[in-house]
């Protein structure tokens, strides 16, 4: 039975859809997505791979055919038909991947905007400012003064408009060589690992204490230069219960693999408890606190508890008592 082409190219056009759709969203290559932000990427990435997929079967199974359908006879040493422009052809396949890149453009534009990234407190860069200029008598070589004090806006992704400023949870970290160190300014806590709560927004306020580094979470899809003498910003929301690795993603020196940390994300009851604990720990005047002053003991009382983890019995200890005496 002959199929008409038609029908034939139909079926592997539905074929190539069905197969990229599914694969594009099951291929399995990120993460546990941990953040609304990490949703948002995602989309924007399953996409990208749905059509890359599409394009990867559609032009590979094309080669595959071309193969078989168009190899050379046996004994067959002549040329093939001369064949040159085809106008047509030429304007869909530049026409097919304008499309694509737009669209691409386009959903990419609208998920950093989702994501804060347009906030002018936040992504707004003025850079270094001139303030000065003066004109060689020559006139071949210029002297600019430039103003460094350009920290006042920060880079990154901001805070999105429709939350409460007053429910972010505003956390302070500067990047040095090779920790993180956190800081929470309504609190006073500070701390090499990073607590907070599920479903609340998170502010990060990004410094670097050295030289270069990237402040990045995997699971939450986001990264954000740590840059010294300037303020970055990175915003985002936990959606997941669970410790998460901080990395360090700027090759920052010669133990740079070592510069890692944990993020905490915990109920609003434990991350209240751990707030409670550690301001505790950490305001609690010295001259009480039971580890630098411990109560006075006899120095049996002190090596009691040694010597029971050591094994050693009551009589073992008065045999050698005896026989330090003897000599």
């Amino acid at each position: 039975m002959n199929i008409p082409s038609n029908i034939v190219t139909l079926l592997i056009g539905v074929t190539i859809t069905l197969v990229s759709l599914w694969y594009g969203q099951n291929h399995g290559l990120l993460p546990i997505a941990a953040s609304e932000e990490a949703l948002q990427v995602d989309g924007i990435f399953n996409f990208m791979m749905t059509i890359a997929t599409g394009l990867f079967l559609l032009i590979e199974g094309a080669l595959i055919f071309m193969i078989f359908r168009f190899r050379r006879n046996e004994g067959d040493e002549t040329d093939g038909p001369h064949i040159e422009g085809n106008v047509p052809l030429e304007i869909v396949w530049t026409a097919i991947p304008a499309v694509i890149v737009f669209m691409i453009a386009i959903y990419s534009f609208e998920v950093y905007n989702q994501m804060g990234g347009l906030d002018p407190m936040a992504a707004g860069d003025t850079g270094t400012q001139e303030i000065a200029h003066h004109h060689s008598p020559t006139g071949n070589a210029n002297l600019i003064a430039l103003d460094s004090n350009g920290s006042e806006i920060a880079l990154g992704l901001g805070s999105s408009p429709e939350r409460a400023e007053d429910q972010t949870l505003m956390v302070e970290v500067n990047g040095i060589q090779y920790a993180w160190l956190f800081n929470y300014p309504d609190t006073g806590i500070l701390t090499g690992e990073l607590h907070i709560p599920i479903n609340r927004e998170v502010n990060l306020k990004i410094k670097a204490g050295d030289v270069l580094h990237a402040f990045w979470l995997p699971e939450f899809r986001i990264k954000q230069d740590a840059i010294p003498g300037r303020e970055t910003q990175l915003t985002f929301t936990a959606t997941r219960l669970g410790e998460y690795p901080i990395v360090c993603a700027e090759l920052c020196g010669a133990y740079h693999g070592g510069m890692k940390s944990t993020l905490y994300v915990q109920t609003q009851e434990e991350y209240d408890q751990w707030v409670q604990s550690n301001t505790l720990a950490q305001t609690e005047p010295l001259k009480e606190s039971v580890a630098t002053n411990p109560a006075p003991t006899s120095q049996e009382q002190f090596l009691e508890p040694f010597v029971e983890q050591m094994g050693v019995e009551a009589e073992t200890v008065n045999q050698l008592h005896a026989l330090h005496h003897e000599m």
